[in-house]
C-alpha cells in the first residue's frame, strides 16, 4: 500500500465509523480491532508509527512481577492472559525468555520463589514455563557473568520479550489488510463539532501541507503522553490527566551477558526494578522511573538516570561497564494517569488503563502498557460503538493472527522479525543481489530492508528506517549515524526524492541519533 493512495482516501467524501488519533501501540490496536469488526476505520499519526513511547519500551511482554508485589492482582491476571495471546498471535516477534532473580541474602530464595509460584498460578494454561529455585552453581551456569561474590542461588521464571516497533509496523499492516486506512505524518489540528458534539477532525499532511476536514461518527484519542493536548482541543483549559514518567535504558555489548537468560533485580537501593536483557545480540539494561514536567517526542536521558544504570549494572556483572561501553541509550515516556496525587512518585501510579468519554463524545484511552494493548483496544472500540451509535459487532482479536505470523524462526536468523514477509524480502534480493549488502559492518541490516520498508511498511524518513523498521539506533547509535547516507540514498531513489532531500535527511537523523550517544 502506497502512502499516496492512503492520502487519496482522505480526500474522499463520506463519513468514517471510527477515527483514531495516534499511531502508537494503543491507537494501532484500536484500528485493528475496529477494522476487523467491519467498521470503516481511519487512523492518523502526527509523526511515524510508534515514534514515541511504543518504540522505547523494555522490550518485555509481561504480567508485571512488581505489580504483584504492589497487590494489583487483577492487572497481573489480565496482563498474563494478554501475554499469552500476544505469544499466540505474533510468534515471529514474541518469544519466551527465562529471567533469573539472583539471591544474595538468605531470605530471597524462599521469598521470591513463593512469589513466582503465585505468578505461575495466575498465568494458568497460558503460562510460559514453571519457575523454580536454583542452586548457586545453577545460577552461575545460566548467568555466567553475574557477580559471584555473596551469591547464594537464584529463582528462574518465564516471561516473554518482543520487538516493539516491529510489532507496531505489523499492526499497521494488519489494519490495512482488513480494510482500514492508516496514515503517518498527518497531524490532527482540531476537532469539528455540530451542536456541541464531535463529528470529525481537521488535519494536515506534514509532507505537503494539504489540509483535510474529515467526518467521523466516533473519534478516539489514543495519543499516549500527548493525550492532554487533544483533550484541550475539545475543552480548552481542561486540567491534565497525564503524569509522564521517563524510563531510560542503556545498551551494552553482548559480552556483558553472554547467555539466553535475563537478569531481574526486584528491588534496588531506591526501590526500582532492574533488568538486564539479551535482545538482538546486545544487552538492554533498564529502567528508571522519573517524573518529567512535559511530554516530548525525543526525550533525553538525565545524567543521574544514566549513572544509576551504569552503577547498578556494574554491581551485578563481573565486568563493570562504564560510559565508554554504552552503545546506545534511549528514553521513553510512560503515559501514567494521575489518580489525585502530586505526581512525584510515578513508580506507585497504577499502570491500569483509563477510558474517558467527554461531554462532546471524545473517547480517550490512556495509561496501560504494551502487553495489554489488545484488551485496551477492545474496551475502547466497545465504547466508540456506543458513542458513535454504530451497529453492534463483537471483537475478534483474541485469535487474530498479526501480519507476518509464522512459526517462530531461530532468533539468530537475520530476517526472523519479518516472519512470513521473508519470502518477499528474499524475492527482492533475488531481483537485485546488490541489496544484500549490509548497511554497516557493525549492524545486521541490509540495503534490501530499506527498500522493503519504503515500499511495504510506509517508511518515509531515515529515522523511520534506522529507529523503527530496523533497530539500528538502539543497537549501535554511532554505527547508525554512519549508515545514514546509504539509507538516505536508497530512500531517495525508492520514494522519488532528490539529492538535497537525502542530504537534509542525513542532517536531521544525525541530530536525532546524537541524543542516543553517551558522552
Amino acid at each position: 500500500m502506497q502512502r499516496s493512495e492512503l492520502i487519496g482516501r482522505l480526500r474522499e467524501s463520506g463519513t468514517w465509523d471510527v477515527l483514531v488519533i495516534g499511531g502508537g501501540a494503543t491507537g494501532l490496536g484500536v484500528a485493528v480491532d475496529a477494522a476487523t469488526r467491519g467498521y470503516k476505520t481511519l487512523l492518523l499519526e502526527q509523526s511515524d508509527f510508534a515514534k514515541g513511547t511504543s518504540s522505547r519500551s523494555t522490550k518485555l511482554v509481561h504480567g508485571g512481577v512488581r505489580y504483584l508485589r504492589q497487590g494489583n492482582v487483577s492487572l497481573v491476571i489480565e496482563a498474563l492472559r494478554e501475554r499469552g495471546l500476544m505469544r499466540q498471535n505474533a510468534p515471529h516477534l514474541v518469544r519466551n525468555l527465562g529471567f533469573v532473580v539472583p539471591n544474595y541474602d538468605w531470605w530471597e530464595g524462599p521469598f521470591y520463589g513463593i512469589g513466582m509460584k503465585v505468578y505461575d498460578m495466575l498465568a494458568g494454561k497460558l503460562g510460559l514455563g514453571p519457575s523454580k529455585l536454583l542452586s548457586r552453581e545453577e545460577t552461575l551456569s545460566r548467568l555466567p557473568t553475574i557477580e559471584p561474590e555473596g551469591l547464594r542461588g537464584g529463582v528462574v521464571y518465564y516471561d516473554a520479550q518482543f520487538d516493539d516497533s516491529r510489532l507496531a509496523v505489523n499492526l499497521a499492516q494488519t489494519a490495512l489488510d482488513h480494510g482500514a486506512t492508516v496514515v503517518n505524518y498527518v497531524q490532527v489540528t482540531g476537532l469539528m463539532k455540530q451542536r456541541g458534539l464531535i463529528d470529525g477532525v481537521e488535519a494536515q499532511d506534514a509532507e505537503t501541507g494539504e489540509t483535510f476536514r474529515i467526518a467521523a461518527k466516533a473519534v478516539v484519542n489514543a495519543t499516549g503522553v500527548f493525550t492532554d493536548g487533544v483533550r484541550r482541543m475539545d475543552e480548552p483549559g481542561r486540567p491534565g490527566i497525564i503524569q509522564p514518567s521517563q524510563g531510560v535504558h542503556i545498551v551494552l555489548d553482548r559480552r556483558f551477558l553472554p547467555t539466553d537468560h535475563a537478569i531481574m533485580v526486584p528491588q534496588t537501593d531506591d526501590g526500582r526494578v532492574l533488568f538486564a536483557i539479551p535482545w538482538h545480540d546486545v544487552v538492554v539494561v533498564g529502567t528508571t522511573d522519573t517524573p518529567v514536567p512535559q511530554a516530548e517526542l525525543e526525550p533525553k536521558p538525565l545524567e543521574d538516570e544514566l549513572d544509576f544504570l551504569v552503577t547498578h549494572a556494574a554491581r551485578y556483572l563481573t565486568e563493570d561497564p562504564d560510559y565508554s561501553d554504552v552503545l546506545s541509550t534511549f528514553a521513553g515516556l510512560r503515559p501514567l494517569v494521575k489518580a489525585g496525587g502530586d505526581g512525584n512518585d510515578t513508580a506507585s501510579i497504577s499502570r491500569d488503563h483509563t477510558l474517558i468519554v467527554s461531554n462532546s463524545g471524545l473517547v480517550t484511552i490512556a495509561g496501560g502498557k504494551w502487553t495489554t494493548y489488545r484488551k485496551m483496544a477492545q474496551d475502547t472500540v466497545d465504547m466508540a460503538v456506543t458513542v458513535g451509535l454504530l451497529p453492534s459487532a463483537s471483537a475478534v482479536t483474541e485469535d487474530l493472527k498479526i501480519h507476518g505470523w509464522s512459526e517462530p524462526l531461530d532468533p539468530s536468523h537475520p530476517l526472523a522479525v519479518y516472519g512470513s514477509d521473508i519470502e518477499g524480502l528474499q524475492a527482492l534480493i533475488n531481483e537485485s543481489p546488490d541489496l544484500e549488502e549490509k548497511l554497516h559492518p557493525e549492524l545486521p541490516y541490509t540495503r534490501a530492508e530499506v527498500v522493503w520498508a519504503a515500499r511495504h511498511e510506509l517508511a518515509r524518513t531515515v529515522d523511520d528506517v534506522l529507529a523503527r523498521r530496523t533497530r539500528a539506533i538502539l543497537l549501535n547509535a554511532r554505527a547508525s549515524i554512519e549508515a545514514a547516507p546509504m539509507v538516505a540514498s536508497l530512500l531517495a531513489e525508492t520514494l522519488g526524492h532528490n539529492g538535497t532531500w537525502a542530504e537534509n535527511q542525513v542532517e536531521t537523523y544525525t541530530a536525532i541519533a546524537s541524543g542516543y550517544l553517551v558522552g
